[in-house]
């Protein structure tokens, strides 16, 4: 499940933009200004965001300057009353991927959005291909030479998370709140215990590891 994060200090759009998204299948996180933007992506791993221009404490054109500043390619989508073309134009110059005006089409919203996961490598399709062997999200399967393994729900999401940012350390609280979700009562262990069980089935195989990062957390490298 792709995380998207709406930023907007406007109630009723952050409440349409999470309807919209929601309803064909992403997972939502808000937030009221680039500042708390920052702080849920501290926390949270998220794959697309929303972007208001116009908001206090931090505004849609700082917050992106900042991603890029710091290299993070992290997919931004514009969403703003302001028409102009120098509005555009500076969004785009401060590293926006896209830029929409307000009010929005919402068959148009999601077509943007699934375009730039598209351009991001995020397998849209529910796909990944790492060498010859395939990962597939709506099956929950992998499958390697035309042997197909089904695995359990959250050991094949913590999988499929951690492959699609290969290399990227995802800290053990990222991976609990995006797998067993932010209010759920699982311990430590938990993960800790499907990590050792990805790491027994797929024991041996030359296409990718899953490394533990001391004091930090966990990642998954590609060797082909």
């Amino acid at each position: 499940m792709f995380h998207i994060l709406v930023t907007d200090d406007d109630k009723n759009t952050r409440k349409l933009f999470s309807a919209v998204l929601q309803s064909d299948g992403f997972k939502v996180s808000v937030a009221q200004n680039g500042q708390e933007a920052l702080d849920i992506m501290d926390k949270e791993v998220v794959d697309l965001v929303v972007l208001d221009i116009m908001m206090p404490k931090l505004d849609g054109y700082e917050f992106t300057k900042i991603l890029r500043d710091a290299n993070n390619t992290l997919p931004i989508l514009m969403v703003s009353a302001k028409q102009l073309p120098e509005d555009k134009k500076k969004g785009f110059l401060a590293g926006t991927d896209d830029y929409m005006t307000k009010p929005i089409d919402e068959e148009e919203f999601l077509l943007r959005i699934k375009a730039l996961l598209r351009r991001a490598k995020i397998a849209t399709e529910h796909r990944i291909v790492v060498g010859d062997v395939i990962l597939d999200y709506d099956s929950l399967s992998v499958t390697k030479n035309s042997e197909t393994m089904l695995l359990p729900q959250k050991e094949f999401m913590l999988l499929y998370k951690l492959l699609s940012y290969p290399g990227k350390i995802f800290t053990r609280l990222q991976l609990m709140d995006e797998i067993w979700g932010t209010e759920s009562d699982t311990g430590w262990e938990t993960l800790t215990v499907h990590i050792g069980r990805l790491r027994k089935r797929f024991e041996g195989w030359t296409e990718f590891e899953i490394q533990s990062v001391r004091g930090l957390g966990y990642r998954a490298v590609r060797k082909i």
